[in-house]
């Protein structure tokens, strides 16, 4: 049983000038034009990265402990979803300082058992004045991984929207991704654990990726977005076709093989 009784990390703060060479870089990933001096929302996750000693990792690659890593056994995460809301944009050049803090744990039972949901908060300051704030909804799990891999469909996915971006990952851009945002876990990149530890049918197409695919639909369209929700449903695995889809009435969607939406998201 997952046990939290007395867990309640102290909120954090970290300062860091924003660099403008991250986001050329994940400009390139995207094959998409280079932004201006605003991060667009979500492009923080290319910032206040941790970089934990390798002895200070899993074997999943994920670090052992942390500040808001729930002290439970065998713990698999998953990313669930958020929200960003911007008072105004962090720009390239801006001494900007976030602070983490822990808003909420809930335990839920699910198909595989016992699941622990933490949301965490991250509040952007720039000279002392709050910025934007995001809060990230995570999933951990404690025990054995699923017993065998789902089958997955190749099949290309339909979408009927406005907006409509079809795209598949490839390994190298799952590897480049994960080099971007310093994220070790061994699902995006280790096809054998992926699928025979942690029990997926391929490597698992980064969460974070499908969100910020789904905002490049607005901001494409020269939309400016002050306010997002996203939900992880399914995940996406490499190779398999998928459609970021969208409309300018706020709605957005990661449409995957099989009729799945393994994703959705609004913005405002």
């Amino acid at each position: 049983m997952i046990d939290i009784a007395g867990w309640a990390p102290e909120p954090r703060e970290t300062v860091e000038v924003i660099d403008p060479a991250p986001s050329m870089a994940l400009a390139g990933v995207l094959d998409a034009e280079p932004p201006g001096e605003e991060l667009p929302p979500l492009w923080q996750w290319l910032h206040f990265l941790e970089r934990p000693a390798q002895r200070e990792l899993g074997a999943d690659g994920h670090p052992r402990e942390g500040r808001f890593l729930p002290p439970i056994p065998d713990r698999s995460r998953m990313f669930a979803g958020g929200r960003f809301r911007i008072h105004q944009p962090l720009r390239a050049g801006d001494t900007v300082t976030r602070r983490d803090e822990l808003a909420s744990t809930a335990l839920k039972n699910g198909r595989s058992g016992e699941m622990l949901f933490v949301t965490v908060r991250h509040t952007f300051l720039r000279g002392g004045v709050e910025i934007a704030v995001e809060e990230q909804d995570l999933v951990y799990r404690s025990g054995g991984a699923a017993s065998r891999p789902p089958e997955v469909s190749f099949q290309a996915p339909e979408a009927d929207a406005p907006w409509t971006s079809p795209m598949a990952a490839d390994p190298v851009l799952l590897f480049r991704f994960s080099a971007l945002t310093y994220n070790a876990h061994r699902i995006h990149y280790d096809e054998t654990y992926a699928t025979e530890v942690e029990g997926h049918g391929g490597l698992v197409v980064h969460g974070p990726l499908l969100a910020i695919l789904c905002l490049e639909l607005p901001r494409r369209a020269g939309l400016k977005v002050t306010e997002l929700s996203f939900r992880a449903r399914r995940p996406v695995y490499a190779r398999q076709p998928f459609v970021a889809a969208g409309s300018p009435d706020g709605d957005l969607s990661i449409e995957a093989p099989g009729g799945v939406t393994a994703m959705t998201a609004t913005f405002a």
